[in-house]
């Protein structure tokens, strides 16, 4: 079995805590995320003519539905502004394209603006575990793109810990799709059966990389939903039981490789 040298992060709901952002827009008195999206939206297209409310929340509806069954289907993440163009094409309208890109930027950096929390023990656990395997990132941009997501990253000063980044955006393709591994693999460095992968989903981010000869790590500190039927090789709770649970899939792998002396039975002298 190869030895483990390195590790693939989501980045969802593994080290940043999806949607906890919600909570200071409320309390800034802004809209939910979803809400704001179709708002501006809205205010967009009626600056060139009147459109009801109730209409672009349909389109924009429709076009995530459309959005959600390319993600999980073909494992592509339209980047938000073909979502928007999906959209506008079932209203029958079209914005300018200073004006699509401007909107487009718009709901891309919302959560840039107002950052979603990083996981507790997140920075402590990468510390640790970038003094021996190499570290990348392993998302899928939903809306926010990858040029934001390091932005995201550098917000909490994690950053520094990885080496490699892939997002979908980016790759061309999102989890499981063996690009987005195989992109985070040669940044590293390293082969695909030399990686473990980090992640919240059963689906995308251990059923995907155990395919391909990977190890995989349930996370469940703020997303449990699979932790019942999964077939990861660990599953932990908290950034505080990570790094023992990967020195434990890595002493494994180790002993499981065969071991030369140099003596008469070695595939060598045979």
């Amino acid at each position: 079995m190869p030895r483990i040298k390195a590790i693939t992060f989501d980045l969802w709901d593994t080290l940043v805590a999806d949607d906890s952002d919600e909570p200071k827009r409320h309390a800034r008195g802004l809209p939910t995320k979803r809400q704001h999206r179709r708002q501006l939206l809205w205010e967009a297209l009626g600056r060139h003519a009147p459109i009801a409310r109730a209409t672009v929340d349909l389109a924009f509806d429709v076009a995530d539905a459309a959005f959600n069954k390319v993600w999980r289907e073909h494992s592509i993440t339209w980047p938000i502004a073909e979502r928007l163009k999906v959209a506008l094409a079932g209203l029958g309208r079209a914005l300018p394209d200073a004006e699509l890109a401007a909107l487009s930027d718009a709901l891309g950096r919302m959560e840039i603006d107002i950052p979603p929390d990083v996981i507790p023990g997140a920075a402590e656990a990468l510390a640790e575990l970038s003094g021996r395997y190499r570290l990348a990132i392993a998302s899928d941009a939903i809306v926010t793109p990858g040029t934001g997501l390091r932005r995201l990253l550098d917000h909490y000063d994690i950053r520094r810990y990885f080496s490699g980044f892939a997002f979908s955006d980016e790759v061309g393709h999102s989890k499981p799709h063996r690009a987005m591994f195989e992109s985070a693999a040669r940044q590293m460095g390293v082969a695909l059966e030399e990686m473990v992968h980090i992640g919240d989903r059963d689906h995308n981010d251990v059923k995907g990389p155990q395919a391909l000869g990977m190890k995989a790590v349930l996370f469940v500190a703020t997303r449990a939903v699979d932790r019942d039927r999964t077939s990861a090789n660990a599953v932990c709770a908290s950034f505080a039981e990570l790094p023992a649970a990967i020195d434990r899939l890595a002493a494994a792998s180790e002993s499981s490789r065969p071991i030369f002396d140099g003596g008469g039975d070695s595939p060598a002298a045979a």
